[in-house]
């Protein structure tokens, strides 16, 4: 099949409320360079799926909010390949809509759908898991995940079972999904070298999905009845308005994935991971001194006795002295200094007080 049936959705719709205060409700963090490249991880999100689509085939799912940081960081970006939706429902609602605007440009459409916020690295070997895995799609009605060949037993990942022993270049069955298991069952999962991380990166041809949504999800597709039949811009913007409302919050994995017969997992040796808690943050910054302290950038520091913390300022012209700290995360921005266990459960807790009314400037 010609790569000009090739597409990409990017999903980057996200509020990033987890990794507050460096990521706001205005600015979540797939607008945010986590890193010292330069690049947000939707620009760069961006630049490794043109590798492989061609660029006028790459769609980026977004609120309505953050149409304008799409646009500024992306600005090659046609406007028709901007989908706005006006409230946030999970990733079904998400590749429901781009599917069937798919659809109507191209019903032979092959797609990749990706989080705009991962982070993956060994770019030659994704670019060539991605063409073998769009191959094999275009000719099966497959529902192909990208499955990361773990490297230690991490319980921040989702696992995927696989129901067979993989070939080279083709997908295997599933078996069985398991949602961050807990470090002791993680370590099962890697010594049985039955399981997967689960990328959440996704395969598969526009015509397929959409029917395993309609048969699995139809209290999703039957709130889009009509969309297609819709041609300009402000009765599709009303009818979304008007949809979104009722739309329930659902995940592809829970909506279809772990209901259909259909889904496949491809084995992929690429380095990957999903920012999406401060441990996960922890491995991916830059600088580690040699106390296990992550740092977001070298700088002014001066750490004594603290071991394991993850250090991130905003300003480069600020002196951050700690010492006597262990485990910890310390956040300075211009307005806000959280200083807080390294501890998901408290961190969770924590956070939640910022619903208060009187926290609201900061969200």
């Amino acid at each position: 099949m010609s790569d000009n049936h090739n597409y990409c959705i990017i999903m980057a719709g996200g509020v990033g409320s987890r990794f507050w205060p460096i990521s706001r409700a205005g600015m979540p963090k797939q607008f945010l360079d986590f890193s010292i490249q330069g690049r947000s991880f939707l620009r760069r999100t961006y630049d490794r799926m043109k590798a492989v689509i061609p660029e006028e085939n790459i769609l980026i799912v977004s609120l309505e909010r953050y149409a304008g940081q799409v646009r500024d960081q992306i600005p090659e970006l046609p406007e028709e390949n901007l989908l706005l939706e006006p409230y946030n429902r999970n990733t079904a609602p998400c590749i429901a809509f781009a599917t069937y605007v798919l659809l109507q440009r191209d019903p032979e459409a092959v797609t990749v759908v990706t989080p705009a916020d991962h982070a993956i690295a060994r770019h030659d070997e994704f670019n060539t898991v991605l063409r073998e895995a769009l191959g094999y799609a275009a000719d099966s009605d497959a529902l192909i995940t990208l499955g990361v060949v773990p490297t230690r037993p991490d319980a921040n990942f989702g696992y995927i079972q696989m129901a067979a022993r993989p070939e080279d270049g083709r997908p295997v069955p599933i078996k069985t999904f398991t949602e961050k298991p807990d470090a002791r069952l993680a370590r099962v999962f890697i010594d049985t070298g039955e399981f997967l991380w689960n990328s959440g990166i996704f395969v598969w041809r526009a015509d397929a999905i959409s029917k395993e949504l309609e048969e699995h999800a139809p209290e999703i597709t039957q709130l889009w009845k009509g969309f297609q039949d819709l041609t300009d811009p402000e009765s599709r913007k009303a009818f979304l308005q008007r949809i979104y409302a009722d739309l329930p919050r659902i995940s592809i994995d829970y909506a279809v994935m772990e209901k259909t017969d259909n889904a496949w997992v491809y084995p992929a040796a690429f380095r990957w991971a999903d920012i999406g808690n401060w441990e996960s943050l922890y491995e991916y910054l830059a600088y580690h001194d040699d106390q296990g302290n992550a740092l977001n950038r070298t700088g002014r520091r001066l750490l004594k006795d603290c071991r394991d913390n993850i250090v991130y300022a905003t300003r480069e012209d600020k002196l951050l002295a700690i010492r006597g700290m262990e485990d910890y995360i310390v956040i300075d921005t211009d307005d806000v200094l959280m200083i807080c266990p390294r501890d998901e459960r408290k961190l969770k807790d924590f956070l939640s007080q910022l619903a208060m009314p009187e926290y609201e400037e900061y969200r």
